[in-house]
């Protein structure tokens, strides 16, 4: 719970930040289109975050299998979300370098995805299998 609020208020504050500066942005139809890719990548990367609660850690751990909401559909929603906000967040500043973070964060999270893979797999059996069928990444 504590990481969760943890994360909500550092998340609330880059939003309130945001928010702040948008009246400086001298907009642009690419700028904008980053601005709504990074907004909605957001806001679901903060329901996944929360959907996940105390399943949370930093290294793979079994500690419950989240089955639902945006985890009914895919298994690493955070992963998603974070790597489509940073992609957003590049065409907002029109940073074509940060984009090229990218490159480097998914072959990252592929293999971490793997490596939870694998725990889940291990503690969860047939249920963690049946799950993996029936969603996305």
């Amino acid at each position: 719970m504590k990481l969760n609020l943890i994360t909500l208020a550092i998340l609330i504050v880059a939003v309130v930040w945001a928010c702040m500066h948008a009246s400086s942005v001298e907009w642009n139809w690419v700028r904008a289109g980053g601005a709504a890719i990074a907004g909605v990548s957001l806001v679901l990367l903060i329901v996944a975050r929360l959907q996940l609660g105390s399943a949370f850690s930093i290294q793979a751990k079994a500690r419950k299998l989240v089955t639902t909401g945006i985890y009914s559909r895919i298994r690493n929603p955070i992963y998603v979300f974070g790597g489509i906000f940073i992609l957003g967040v590049s065409l907002l500043v029109e940073n074509w370098e940060l984009a090229l973070l990218v490159v480097v964060l998914v072959p990252m999270q592929v293999a971490r995805a793997r490596k939870e893979a694998r725990v889940l797999s291990a503690a969860f059996g047939d249920e963690y299998a049946r799950y993996k069928a029936g969603t996305w990444f």
